[in-house]
């Protein structure tokens, strides 16, 4: 059996076992998510899978709603510090199980980006689709939002070329210490990280 063969089938065992074990879990957070931030509790937005083809990621919302007359329309003001603690401990990225386990998602891989930075990648940098995305990935456990667009495109890439049972064991036990540690949450000067907007490598080819 080939690895992407194998790599899906563990995928949706992992998933199907963590969506039950943490049952309880999704359930206080969804709840806290609804006190805090309102309905709906989850976050669903157009991200590019595989082969760039959309599917509907699923996450906790962590921003309130964007409101013109009370001048909060940035991710700043729109992160509260309830959401800042969903983000720093991943428990926002929960959801995103059933979409591994739909088969939309991996557990490791490139993180999955709004569909409109499609036109915007180089060749190179579009081989991040040639696998599933995942929750967490090699550019994730290297330096999260601190990398810049181009670094976590590279890495992405090296993960394409370099996939195995062996990297995502590393990736994994790396991702538990980023977790814990806090690393990377936001990009310099960023409540989250900044729009990508392509690159001098993407506008030269």
């Amino acid at each position: 059996m080939s690895w992407p063969t194998a790599k899906r089938a563990i995928d949706a065992v992992l998933a199907a076992i963590a969506l039950a074990a943490l049952a309880p879990v999704l359930l206080v957070v969804a709840a806290a998510v609804a006190i805090a931030l309102g309905r709906p509790v989850l976050f669903r937005q157009n991200r590019a899978g595989r082969g760039g083809e959309p599917f509907s990621v699923l996450k906790f919302r962590s921003m309130r709603e964007p409101d013109p007359a009370r001048g909060i329309l940035s991710d700043a003001d729109r992160l509260t510090p309830f959401g800042r603690f969903l983000r720093s401990t991943s428990l926002d990225e929960l959801p995103s199980l059933w979409n591994v386990l739909r088969g939309d998602m991996s557990i490791v891989g490139p993180r999955p980006l709004p569909v409109a930075y499609l036109p915007r990648y180089s060749a190179e940098q579009a081989r991040r689709h040639d696998v599933r995305p995942g929750i967490t990935g090699l550019a994730q456990v290297c330096g999260r939002n601190s990398l810049s667009w181009e670094e976590k495109f590279a890495l992405d890439v090296e993960y394409v070329e370099d996939a195995s049972f062996a990297l995502d064991l590393r990736i994994l036990c790396a991702t538990v210490g980023v977790v814990l540690r806090r690393d990377g949450i936001s990009a310099a000067g960023e409540a989250t990280a900044a729009e990508f907007r392509g690159s001098r490598m993407a506008a030269d080819v």
